[in-house]
């Protein structure tokens, strides 16, 4: 069976820099580029060396993902096939089925039972004037969107409130909207938006009286007094050449597991943790980012095994919020065809989608953070419309610093299914 890098590459030559070379991931051969991991340490990478180098970041990968999917559900011919690329699909129906398992497994509400909250809705937004396909009603309905009739043509300042009210319920106020005034207009025939919502406790809360500011040294060499949450006792931890990792994992869900048909095996209740990557150098952040994005299964293999003793263990407060326009990063990845208004085929979507030209018009993702000496508090909301390296495998330290006083990058992960919920990096704690 042909791979997807043969496949990659037959069918998008120009894609060729979606694989790793020998240079690039260390290894004998190059490392094939898919699936939800490759895209979101690809895209966490784009995003870092674009608007992110200039602050502090934080997005969701899975939600813009997601996004995508829903996008992928309506295309057709060579629209179809590079976002299938990009996303490291073989089909159509193999990425819907792959975003329904991800949100049974990494995007169901753990609360009730002690684990974290977790929101994930999106949503479908289309002129009255051009009824969705009931295909795709069907597969929006399997991504648990709702799908809304209203008014672009005469009440398009409507649709923007209604639009955004449903961002903000999703994320519980943290986004309390994500379209400006006139960011809709009487042209607009579809809009997708999705959100992801996120709050959870630490296993092992920060003593808040240990709190203390301290030095942060940005890239550009000066520093700044941050407040440091302090460690006590064992962390897991990993040490690497070049870099440590820092496992903060989140209060488990401790009610039963999730239904499933009797004839499947049970889904395992879901695992998560903040995963800190600090480059031992104080200005070593893009390099770090650069590697991590190098193999798909980079954070898997780097991630702690053991729990150590710590000595020096200083973790900043932060909260940042960010949204940027992706279309520049998603068209670097190979998304290109989706935006180009008379090359694009949208058609599978509204039912005179065949008659009247679509195109992406934006893709724009807004998401926020804040960690401290409780837990973390997370949401991110996208909007579409229309117009190999090897672990250090030395024993542990007896006992290990975890300094965080300069640039680091961050990762919320599901560790079941390897879904990245949250991406970013921290510049400047004090910065929010």
């Amino acid at each position: 069976m042909e791979s997807m890098k043969e496949f990659a590459l037959r069918r998008f030559p120009k894609l060729g820099r979606w694989f790793c070379t020998e240079a690039d991931a260390g290894a004998d051969q190059a490392v094939p580029r898919d699936g939800l991991q490759a895209f979101s340490l690809g895209l966490n990478k784009r995003v870092a060396h674009d608007a992110g180098r200039r602050s502090n970041l934080v997005f969701s990968p899975l939600s813009v993902y997601a996004g995508l999917s829903l996008v992928a559900a309506g295309a057709r011919d060579r629209t179809l096939d590079e976002l299938l690329v990009v996303l490291g699909a073989p089909s159509r129906d193999f990425l819907a089925g792959d975003v329904r398992a991800l949100a049974e497994q990494a995007l169901t509400d753990q609360s009730k039972t002690g684990g974290p909250r977790i929101s994930f809705a999106c949503g479908v937004w289309h002129d009255r004037t051009m009824p969705i396909r009931p295909a795709y009603r069907d597969a929006a309905e399997s991504f648990k969107a709702v799908a809304r009739a209203v008014n672009f043509r005469q009440k398009p300042e409507e649709a923007t409130e209604e639009i955004n009210a449903w961002v903000s319920a999703s994320t519980d106020g943290l986004i309390p909207s994500i379209l400006s005034r006139g960011a809709l207009s009487d042209l607009t025939d579809l809009v997708l938006a999705n959100a992801i919502y996120f709050k959870g406790k630490w296993a092992k809360p920060f003593a808040g009286y240990l709190t203390q500011h301290d030095k942060f040294h940005r890239l550009d060499g000066t520093a700044v007094d941050a407040p440091f949450m302090r460690g006590l006792g064992s962390h897991n931890i990993a040490c690497h050449d070049g870099f440590k990792v820092l496992q903060l994992r989140y209060e488990e869900g401790h009610g039963p597991l999730l239904p499933q048909p009797p004839a499947l095996a049970p889904t395992p209740v879901p695992i998560y943790s903040m995963c800190v990557f600090l480059p031992d150098a104080r200005r070593g952040l893009w390099r770090l980012t650069d590697k991590i994005a190098c193999n798909p299964d980079f954070l898997r293999k780097h991630l702690p095994r053991n729990s150590v003793l710590v000595g020096d263990f200083r973790l900043p407060k932060f909260k940042v919020t960010f949204g940027m326009t992706m279309n520049d990063v998603l068209q670097e990845m190979g998304v290109k065809e989706a935006f180009e208004l008379g090359k694009a085929d949208l058609s599978n979507m509204v039912e005179n989608g065949g008659r009247r030209k679509m195109a992406l018009e934006k893709v724009i993702h807004m998401a926020v953070i804040e960690v401290n000496e409780e837990g973390t508090e997370a949401a991110a909301a996208t909007y579409m419309t229309r117009l190999g390296c090897t672990p250090d495998s030395r024993p542990p330290a007896p006992c290990v610093d975890f300094v965080a006083d300069h640039p680091f990058a961050f990762f919320i992960v599901e560790e079941v299914s390897g879904a990245i919920l949250f991406a970013g990096h921290v510049l400047d704690p004090t910065i929010k």
